[in-house]
C-alpha cells in the first residue's frame, strides 16, 4: 500500500512569522492524518517553518534548487545548502519554474540529480498545457518529461522521488481536470515508470494530483487508484483547508 503525500507549495506568500504561525495552527489539525504532510516554503521561511515543525509529523519542503553544489550563480540555492539547515524535501520541474522562468526538461533533470545528490526526497512536477491538452498530446507531454527528468536515476533512487502530475491549465485558473482525467494521467506517469523500472517500482511509487486540489474536490480525487496524495496551492495556505484534505487522504 502506497502512503498518500499531501504537500502544500505557499509558492511567494507569507514571512517568517506568518509561516510559524500557519505551522503551528496545523499541527494540530493533521497530527492524526493518515498520510504524510509537506509543506514547501520559500527560501526565507525555511528556518522559522523547520523550528515550529519540529516535532510533529510535518515535513518541511523548499520549491527548487540549483543543479550545481555550488559557484557563480548568484541569487540561487543550492540541494546541499537546503540540506544542511535540515530540509527534507524539494520541488523540482514546477509549472511556474517551467513557464515563468525558463526551466526545460533538461534543467528539470539537473535539479531533480543534485536535489538526490543531497539526499532529499524529490516532488517532481510533470503537466501540460491548455494547447497541448486541446492538441491531445498531454500523454506524450507527460511521458517525456518524466523520462527525460528520470534519466540516470537508480531504481533505489527512485524510492525517494514523488512524482505530481500538474496539469498547468488547471493552476490557479479555478479549472480542475476531472477526477478521471487526473487518474488518467497519474496512470501514464505510473505506466512510464513501469517501463523504465518494472512494474513493482512504478507499484511503489507515489503520484500525486497537482491541479487546483482543494477541500471540496479532493475525496474524490484521492479515491482515484492511482492519485496517491496532491500538491496543493492556494489550499495550502488555509489551515482548516489543507487539514481537510489532508483528512480525505
Amino acid at each position: 500500500m502506497r502512503t498518500p503525500v499531501i504537500a502544500g507549495n505557499w509558492k511567494m506568500n507569507l514571512l517568517p512569522a506568518q509561516a510559524a504561525a500557519l505551522v503551528n495552527e496545523l499541527k494540530p489539525l493533521c497530527a492524526g492524518a493518515n498520510c504524510d504532510v509537506v509543506l514547501c516554503a520559500p527560501y526565507i521561511n525555511l528556518p522559522a517553518a523547520m523550528a515550529a515543525a519540529a516535532g510533529s509529523n510535518i515535513k518541511i519542503g523548499a520549491q527548487n534548487c540549483h543543479w550545481a553544489t555550488e559557484g557563480a550563480f548568484t541569487g540561487e540555492v543550492s540541494a546541499n545548502m537546503l540540506r544542511d539547515i535540515g530540509v527534507e524535501y524539494v520541488l523540482t520541474g514546477h509549472s511556474e519554474r517551467r513557464t515563468l522562468f525558463g526551466d526545460t526538461n533538461e534543467t528539470v533533470r539537473d535539479r531533480t540529480r543534485a536535489g538526490l545528490d543531497a539526499g532529499l526526497t524529490v516532488i517532481l512536477c510533470v503537466g501540460e498545457v491548455l494547447q497541448e491538452r486541446q492538441q491531445g498530446i498531454t500523454y506524450e507531454v507527460v511521458r517525456l518529461q518524466t523520462k527525460v527528468a528520470l534519466e540516470g536515476v537508480s531504481a533505489e533512487e527512485l524510492q525517494r522521488v514523488i512524482i505530481a502530475y500538474e496539469p498547468v491549465w488547471a493552476i490557479g485558473t479555478g479549472l480542475t481536470a476531472t477526477a478521471e482525467q487526473a487518474n488518467e494521467a497519474n496512470k501514464w506517469v505510473r505506466d512510464c515508470v513501469a517501463e523504465l523500472y518494472g512494474q513493482a517500482a512504478a507499484d511503489a511509487l507515489v503520484v500525486q494530483y497537482g491541479g487546483s486540489m482543494n477541500a471540496a474536490n479532493a475525496a474524490e480525487l484521492l479515491a482515484k487508484p492511482d492519485v496517491d496524495g496532491g500538491l496543493i496551492g492556494g489550499a495550502s495556505l488555509k489551515a482548516a483547508d489543507f487539514a481537510a484534505i489532508a483528512g480525505a487522504a
